[in-house]
């Protein structure tokens, strides 16, 4: 057992070092001049929440240190108050009715209503170029953390 663990461990070694040498010196300037780009989308929180936004009561140093080496914007309006909407529209760069996407997915449907809910989509388009395909195109390492929730079984 331990010689495997030790085989294994040599083997990522090994891997580590080759990694730079599969990376060309262009390829390494390019990846220096380009900035990291971190986009935080939280539910529920307001704009003036975080301590770098004013706050007094709410202890954000992570958020506080983001902003102060990055930028800070300070006039971003969600499309709509429910989350689904909202993320589908970030990643569409479209208005959420012009996607189908009015309300949180799967939605509310009572029919008995006086005021019925229009149909939902169930999913954001399949064919929409999201900013991570876009920013993985252009060389860019990407990833999607946390609640997705874009489609039904999220």
């Amino acid at each position: 057992m331990l010689l495997k663990s030790l085989l294994q461990s040599l083997f990522v070694a090994m891997c580590l070092l080759l990694v730079p040498l599969t990376v060309s010196q262009a390829e390494q300037k390019a990846t220096i001049n380009r900035p990291n780009i971190v986009f935080i989308l939280i539910d529920d929180m307001g704009w003036p929440d975080p301590v770098s936004y004013g706050h007094q009561f709410h202890d954000t140093p992570h958020i506080d240190q983001l902003t102060s080496d990055g930028v800070r914007f300070t006039d971003f309006y969600a499309a709509c108050p429910v989350c689904s909407p909202t993320r589908a529209s970030i990643q569409a760069g479209q208005y959420q009715a012009r996607l189908h996407l009015t309300d949180f997915i799967p939605g509310h449907w009572r029919p008995f209503e006086k005021l019925i809910v229009p149909e939902n989509a169930p999913h954001l388009p399949l064919d929409i170029v999201t900013p991570g395909e876009l920013l993985k195109s252009a060389g860019y390492n990407t990833a999607y953390f946390g609640k997705w929730h874009l489609g039904p079984e999220s």
